[in-house]
């Protein structure tokens, strides 16, 4: 039977070194990676308005009409829960087709 006498394990110290370098890496990447969620949402509300513009030329192009919100989702153009930007901004359709967000109210 063989002893375990040489094994050689990590000590506490070296332990400890590893976990606050781990730490410090995280506390850099987490700030970073929140400003990035903000510019994600920003971009995907630019092209949420960018597609529902092509939902409106396809409904005027259909309907000969400019059309609203509830049109677009009664018509099938839109499905019910893609009325909004994925970062809370509301979609607006003006009288002459211009499909444009803002914050809410």
């Amino acid at each position: 039977m063989r002893l375990l006498k040489n094994q050689r394990g990590f000590t506490l110290i070296e332990m400890l070194i590893v976990m606050l370098i781990i730490t410090v890496l995280i506390a850099i990447a987490i700030p970073n990676v929140s400003k990035q969620t903000s510019a994600v949402d920003t971009k995907g509300c630019k092209a949420f308005v960018q597609m529902v513009q092509g939902q409106v030329e396809s409904y005027r192009m259909d309907e000969k009409a400019v059309p609203t919100m509830e049109n677009l989702v009664t018509k099938g153009y839109l499905k019910t829960n893609e009325t909004n930007c994925p970062n809370g901004d509301v979609v607006e359709i003006s009288t002459d087709g211009i499909v444009s967000s803002k914050k809410p109210a």
